[in-house]
């Protein structure tokens, strides 16, 4: 079945699903495959709780009329996703980075809502399958599109835009993550560049942080810029001092607009600088952008601020890089409190072969900072020279605090989402 015929039985049905275990009445099942999985195994299954068409990619799992046998199931989804966004003549905005890409899609998407009816990525569905799956789930009445990408290696944004097309790109920064997929920062830059190549191409527009040179310079060639940061912008903002939750000053248009956001941490600065750009771009105003921010909560463990007894507790334990360690680390250094400060902090992820060096570099920045009260947690952190407290799981981390309880500190609970930093929060 070619593409314009599985569009037309998607227009009825534009409910997509790739986990039969979800499966609502009228949804179309797309049978994907994985290492681990086959999903031409539950088609039957799909349809007997209600998918209106099971699409596969095996012709024993074509049981019946309701199965629509293609060649690839994943590249079918991917194709059906590229023919409906060339429906939808709209903004599309992607997003990329190292750091804070989620938070600041969830920042620009807040604002953007407040004024227009707006898709986004869901979470952090942002690869090969969460790309189409997104753009499939754009209904006619939309008015802008945000799509996240991430990669972990060379190509993946390149055909990621092949697929959402944008008009609108933002690289909100280039650090050292999935190290292993990419081997060096220099080629995380060639991968996130990817977007700035497509853009350029394109010629439409980049929303970029003026403060990185390193943007700047990549972005040569861009004609359509449009710029914040902390000088030398279109949108300039200055961190002001807080209780640990980001407040600034706006300074654009020859105003002054004071912003308290409720994210932890002035790195999130060129975050919500961001979505300011993106909102006054699209002309709204900034009263109605600072009250979208403002209201904006973080969830799902991303800088979050919590409040547990006496203590006070910074979690951010969806995923944690060398770059975004280091600014988790000297945020905490620099917070003003009489509390005792506690760092627990969980190991970093696909670094590959920097593995050692970089856990090694993240325990000096802590030693050199003064921090006295320290909880290392995974085996990665093992062969590291140290006198910090250190376990190979965060269970025992959670145990060990359990005997004894914290009172009147600071606590920063940071790490790579395999770390399930989140467990020692009962203990906390």
């Amino acid at each position: 079945m070619d593409v314009s015929a599985l569009y037309e039985i998607y227009k009825t049905y534009p409910s997509v699903q790739t986990d039969s275990r979800k499966v609502q009445k009228g949804d179309l099942y797309f049978a994907l495959k994985g290492e681990r999985f086959n999903g031409n195994n539950f088609a039957l299954q799909a349809l007997e709780d209600g998918a209106a068409y099971a699409i596969v990619d095996e012709a024993g799992a074509q049981h019946n009329e309701q199965c629509i046998l293609v060649e690839d199931v994943l590249k079918a989804m991917q194709q059906l996703a590229l023919h409906h966004r060339r429906q939808l003549n709209i903004p599309f905005i992607a997003i990329t980075g190292t750091n804070g890409k989620t938070t600041t899609k969830e920042l620009v998407n807040q604002v953007l809502s407040a004024r227009f009816n707006t898709y986004a990525t869901a979470g952090n569905l942002n690869n090969h399958i969460g790309v189409p799956l997104t753009i499939l789930g754009i209904k006619e009445d939309a008015e802008m599109a945000i799509i996240e990408m991430g990669a972990n290696h060379e190509k993946e944004i390149a055909f990621y835009c092949t697929i959402a097309e944008p008009n609108y790109g933002l690289i909100n920064n280039v650090g050292k993550a999935h190290l292993e997929g990419f081997g060096s920062v220099e080629g995380v830059k060639r991968a996130k560049g990817e977007l700035y190549d497509y853009i350029r191409e394109l010629q439409g527009t980049i929303f970029i942080n003026n403060d990185l040179d390193y943007l700047v310079e990549m972005a040569g060639g861009i004609v359509h810029q449009i710029t914040y940061g902390t000088n030398n912008a279109q949108y300039i903002g200055r961190a002001l001092s807080g209780d640990g939750r980001l407040k600034f000053a706006l300074l654009s248009s020859g105003m002054e607009t004071s912003i308290q956001t409720q994210l932890v941490g002035d790195y999130n600065l060129p975050n919500a600088l961001a979505a300011i750009a993106i909102g006054a771009h699209f002309g709204m105003d900034i009263d109605t952008i600072k009250a979208a921010l403002e209201a904006y909560t973080p969830s799902n463990s991303r800088s979050q601020l919590l409040q547990k007894g006496s203590n006070t507790i910074i979690l951010d334990a969806y995923n944690a890089n060398p770059s975004s360690m280091k600014l988790a680390v000297e945020n905490m250094a620099g917070l003003q409190t009489d509390k005792a400060k506690w760092l627990f902090l969980g190991a970093m992820k696909e670094m590959g072969e920097n593995c050692h060096s970089e856990h090694q570099a993240l325990v000096d920045l802590v030693q050199t900072l003064g921090f006295e009260h320290v909880v290392l947690v995974g085996k990665e952190f093992e062969d590291t020279t140290h006198n910090f407290q250190y376990f190979e799981q965060a269970t025992l981390a959670k145990a060990w605090l359990e005997a004894r309880p914290l009172h009147d500190a600071n606590i920063l609970v940071k790490g790579s989402r395999g770390s399930k930093m989140e467990e020692i929060l009962p203990a906390l």
